[in-house]
């Protein structure tokens, strides 16, 4: 049976941090992605991306990222632009991004996927989990739902967010949830 690979979709450093920190600690071989075409504009982005890098690079984990496609997850979501914070807008976003993910991780030879979509409170871990099954089963790769609010990557994550001094926004990174 070959060695379980892991490929690990990352919103944000604040909400991966923890998450890296404890499967780095166990050993585990992952990578972290970073795709988030749904970041409102470009100098976000490229704040969010640096943060992650800078987290990988701490803790020595593999970190790829994919094209920033906003103009992709614009028309994903047209339409939707008056749902609420965890209505269909983020459903459809979340099956984007992991579909995109899960893709990934069969053109690199990962055996699962997971993601930290839903560790932020302001985000519904079964509707992250329902758009991940929806991915894993159009591509073919099975997905991990370990819920990585729990085992303590919480504390966990508020010291590294401290520690290392993190940017911290407090959106999702759409354009929807900033306008709350």
């Amino acid at each position: 049976m070959p060695e379980e690979k892991l490929l690990l979709l990352s919103c944000c450093a604040p909400c991966s941090c923890g998450v890296i920190e404890m499967l780095a600690e166990q050993g585990r071989v992952f990578t972290v992605l970073f795709y988030n075409p749904n970041i409102d504009t470009a100098e976000e982005y490229q704040k969010r991306l640096a943060e992650n890098q800078r987290v990988c690079a701490r803790f020595g984990v593999p970190f790829a990222q994919l094209p920033y496609e906003p103009e992709l997850w614009r028309a994903a979501v047209a339409g939707l632009e008056q749902e609420p914070e965890r209505g269909r807008r983020c459903s459809v976003c979340f099956e984007l991004r992991l579909k995109r993910a899960a893709q990934y991780a069969k053109e690199h030879g990962f055996t699962r996927f997971s993601s930290v979509l839903g560790l932020s409170r302001y985000k519904d871990l079964a509707q992250v989990n329902a758009a991940a099954a929806r991915a894993a089963a159009a591509v073919g790769v099975p997905y991990d739902e370990t819920n990585w609010r729990k085992g303590g990557t919480e504390a966990l994550r508020h010291l590294l967010i401290k520690d290392m001094r993190l940017y911290n926004q407090n959106y999702c990174g759409c354009v929807f949830s900033r306008r709350k």
